[in-house]
């Protein structure tokens, strides 16, 4: 199992570039159901100029419509950075079943780092979290997107 969670989590890395290139924050996220990619996608908030295009968000409505179902039951969520408050939430509700993350996020994640939403036994539904999956590789694509912004600004 260990090499398919390295190989989607490569996927949603594939993602968080494709975020970069057209200028939004580079955070990729794919979900996948019994062995197939049935969501895929970057963040797209400029672009979209939406604040709820997070790149989890946008793969699940995919993975639903793929599936004919808001219910991703037996789904897996990976996403290069930890999910945040909104994120978690829609996590929550469309019932994923393991969600995999690299990148902490310590001014937003809720995935243990500000807390564990996924984890709370208050919820209903409580996906399955494994943290840090290709941490360095998933948090050295965010480092250099913000150190390019900062040299860009000083200039």
């Amino acid at each position: 199992m260990l090499d398919d969670v390295q190989r989607y989590m490569t996927y949603a890395l594939r993602e968080a570039e494709r975020a970069l290139d057209t200028g939004e924050v580079p955070v990729g996220c794919v979900i996948v159901h019994e062995n197939a990619i049935i969501g895929k996608a970057h963040n797209q908030r400029e672009t979209l100029q939406d604040p709820t295009a997070h790149a989890e968000i946008l793969a699940i409505t995919q993975a639903a419509s793929a599936l004919g179902s808001w219910r991703l039951e037996g789904a897996k969520l990976f996403v290069t950075l930890e999910p945040c408050p909104m994120c978690a939430g829609a996590i929550i509700l469309s019932r994923v079943a393991e969600v995999y993350f690299g990148a902490f996020d310590p001014k937003a994640g809720v995935c243990g780092t500000l807390m564990n939403l996924l984890e709370d036994p208050r919820f209903n539904h409580r996906p399955k979290v494994h943290s840090g999956v290709m941490a360095q590789e998933c948090g050295a694509v965010l480092t250099d997107f913000f150190r390019a912004i900062r040299s860009r600004q000083q200039n």
